[in-house]
């Protein structure tokens, strides 16, 4: 400070004309330097911090120091009542960054913040995941604990460990404490002798590979480098301010050393200042950590360049006019913007340096601290290190300091105790996915549409399957349904033309037609099973063979009970056989059973429409598009159909023994137990596979249903034979010999 001042003092360029004075002492306590400080603010020996502005101040304009941020929180207030300007050289704490707090204060060196940003930083760059954290047990170490644990929230570094040191701690159980973590990087952010007690007390219990990171306080120091042991300890890395040369300052040393010693007492005048002599050679004095060398030498010249601007000077002099008030001084601070030694000193609305840079230190093998890299607060690219400088304590390979070793590609961290890097690993099922960029300890289900195997880290789009109209499959199916229905056109046109025969009118005559209609309308329902599923598709897959199938069913219910109401129970119950007869109660059977059903589909329907489903949950890989047709909704149509099935094989037994031609039981039996075997094969496979040709499965279950295996085949086509190839069955003549036959038969019975 001394130096600055002086050489301030004899340049005609920043304060031409004014000779700067000052009052430097050490501020040897927090709490025994209050005198000192009163000294500097009193007036005639009167404090007086409530006093009109401008009037009954002390000389002083400014301040350089205190040093540390705990001496001064302690003194800063007393200056902040005048706003008499602090300008700083070695407070860091964060607290100084409050404006509102500290409106007077300014400080040369960087705050804490950017330091831990800094160490953050170079912790990231080696990927270090679990670090130890020990720090001055003050203001400075606290502050920095703080904001390091703000700091590392939201990444993957952990705390194992953080500990306060002062003059009590015990190091050995710290040590072994560190040591049964598994920690191998340890932050030191601690001022100085803190941080030389822990290095010679690590170097004395033989503590080994480990890294060490120091912050700007301690990591240029010039004697811990060089200390027997300091190899054994690990590798050592810092950061600290860019170190400047300052022109001058050497001689200027020596000058001051040459001088003759005072005999009284060992205090020597230098100028207006007494200052206690020592035998501090000039040797130590270059020796010692040049870290605040230059924050005091810019605290000062910014004072000055802060009085030069304040006092108009310019063209070799400064105004006399002016009186300087520490406010006046204080606003030109904060307008500051000049370069000093290649550096530009400029404040922001905090006090805190606008511009600047850290370098990143490592202490070599020679016992220097070695710069290897760079962290500038302006550049895109802000850290830099030089990898192939460092020789680390493994001999060429990055040390590792993890809590848990990362998991493998497709399982998720699943978090053990408080701290997040300590976990166990654990696979992600079948359809999840883990993304370790956003959130490593949890699996993430895959969409609907996508699916993944056990242990992905992304999901794939699930392939959609459904039976298009170009399917061999399907196209099969369909010409079968078309064939099937050209046969039942086929049948009605060779019934129309023998309409008349005894073997049309015993098949039940005009009823006939309705049958073989009925029957080509279900064969509707397969060509709705194929394409992709709509709404109006998936509602008219089952509805027209439900509906048609009834009246099917309906008419043989009916055929059958007229055979055996003729036969057997018109003698018996002579009036229902002929109102039977006269209200044509055949018609209102069909009718009935085809209004109640087409009812039943339309109050189903109404409940729950048959809808477009994507089945996902039989195949992960797989979309199979179907429709999803709810059992309860078409439950009382299904129950229609069982019930009419039912009564139509009752009727047949019923007329098992009656004449050849109108004894159709083994015919309609066939066809009932075809029918629910078909269905019953159906739903086993359906429940066992879900497979997109299940489809086809459903579409031949209608069409056997309707006509293959069913009436047409066992109930027409015989018909149709005998009208063709056995036309001397189709005359009156030979079915009334029939009917003889069976009058005679049963007058026989007992």
């Amino acid at each position: 400070m001394r130096f600055s001042v002086e050489e301030i003092n004899n340049s005609t360029k920043l304060l031409p004309n004014v000779t700067l004075g000052y009052d430097i002492f050490d501020h040897c306590s927090d709490a025994h330097n209050f005198p000192g400080i009163f000294k500097l603010i009193s007036v005639n020996g009167l404090i007086q911090p409530w006093a009109e502005p401008h009037n009954n101040l002390s000389k002083v304009i400014a301040v350089v120091g205190p040093f540390t941020s705990t001496q001064a929180l302690t003194v800063a207030p007393l200056f902040m009542v005048d706003l008499i300007p602090m300008v700083n050289y070695g407070s860091s704490s964060s607290v100084f960054s409050t404006n509102g707090k500290f409106p007077s204060f300014l400080r040369t060196v960087y705050p804490n913040k950017d330091s831990i940003e800094v160490i953050v930083n170079i912790v990231q760059h080696f990927n270090w995941r679990w670090v130890a954290f020990l720090h001055s047990d003050h203001d400075f170490g606290n502050d920095g604990l703080e904001l390091v644990r703000k700091r590392i929230k939201d990444t993957d570094i952990c705390l194992g460990y953080s500990r306060g040191l002062n003059d009590n701690t015990n190091y050995s159980q710290m040590f072994k404490q560190i040591e049964a973590q598994k920690i191998h990087v340890i932050i030191v952010f601690a001022s100085e002798l803190p941080a030389e007690a822990l290095i010679e007390s690590a170097i004395q219990l033989n503590v080994t590979n480990k890294v060490w990171i120091g912050g700007e306080s301690w990591s240029l120091n010039k004697r811990l480098p060089k200390a027997k042991g300091i190899k054994n300890i690990g590798t050592v890395l810092g950061v600290s301010q860019p170190v400047t040369t300052i022109s001058g300052f050497r001689d200027f040393i020596y000058s001051t050393e040459s001088q003759p010693l005072c005999g009284d007492g060992g205090s020597q005048k230098f100028c207006n200042q007494y200052c206690n002599c020592s035998d501090v050679s000039a040797e130590e004095i270059f020796a010692a950590d040049p870290t605040f060398s230059f924050p005091v030498y810019s605290a000062v010249y910014a004072i000055a360049h802060a009085l030069h601007n304040t006092l108009q000077c310019g063209a070799g002099r400064c105004s006399n006019n002016i009186t300087v008030y520490p406010h006046m001084v204080l606003a030109e601070l904060k307008k500051l913007n000049f370069t000093l030694l290649n550096r530009i000193i400029q404040f922001d609305e905090n006090g805190d340096l606008k511009l600047g840079s850290y370098s990143i230190v490592f202490w070599n093998q020679s016992g220097e601290a070695q710069e290897i890299g760079f962290y500038n607060f302006q550049l895109s690219v802000n850290l830099f290190i030089n990898n192939t400088k460092i020789q680390w304590y493994t001999n060429g390979n990055v040390p590792t300091s993890v809590c848990s070793p990362e998991c493998s590609a497709g399982y998720m961290k699943k978090q053990n105790g408080v701290h997040k890097c300590c976990f166990t690993c654990e696979i992600c099922s079948n359809g999840t996915y883990i993304n370790t960029t956003e959130d490593p300890y949890k699996c993430v289900s895959c969409k609907e549409t996508e699916w993944s195997a056990e242990g992905s880290t992304s999901c794939s789009l699930r392939l959609v399957e459904y039976i298009p109209f170009t399917d061999r499959g399907a196209i099969i199916t369909m010409v079968s349904a078309s064939t099937l229905v050209g046969l039942t056109l086929v049948v009605s046109v060779l019934f129309t033309f023998n309409y008349n025969t005894p073997i049309v009118r015993s098949a039940g005559g005009p009823m006939c037609f309705l049958i073989l209609g009925c029957l080509s309308l279900c064969c509707l329902s397969v060509f709705f099973h194929f394409d992709k599923p709509t709404t109006s598709f998936c509602g008219l897959r089952y509805s027209p063979f439900l509906l048609f199938y009834t009246v099917c069913l309906a008419c043989f219910v009916v055929r059958s009970f007229q055979i055996v109401c003729i036969f057997k129970m018109a003698a018996k119950f002579p009036k229902f056989h002929s109102w039977w007869m006269k209200y044509n109660g055949q018609w209102l059977v069909i009718a009935s059973a085809f209004v109640t059903q087409g009812l039943l589909i339309c109050i189903g329907y109404s409940f729950a429409l048959p809808k477009p489903y994507n089945e996902t949950a039989w195949y992960p890989d797989k979309i199979i598009l179907s429709c999803d047709i709810n059992v309860i909704a078409t439950s009382c149509s299904v129950i229609l159909l069982v019930s009419l099935c039912s009564l139509c094989f009752i009727f047949s037994y019923m007329g098992k023994d009656l004449p050849k031609n109108y004894n159709e039981a083994k015919a309609i039996t066939f066809c009932l137990l075809l029918l629910i075997f078909t269905w019953i094969v159906f739903a086993t496979v359906y429940m066992l596979n879900r497979e997109k040709y299940i489809q086809i499965l459903s579409a031949l279950a209608v069409l056997s249903s309707s006509c293959l295996y069913s009436f047409l085949l066992w109930y027409f086509l015989p018909k149709c034979y005998i009208i063709i190839f056995q036309p001397h069955k189709n005359t009156q003549q030979y079915f009334q010999g029939l009917i003889q036959n069976y009058t005679k038969t049963i007058s026989l019975r007992p």
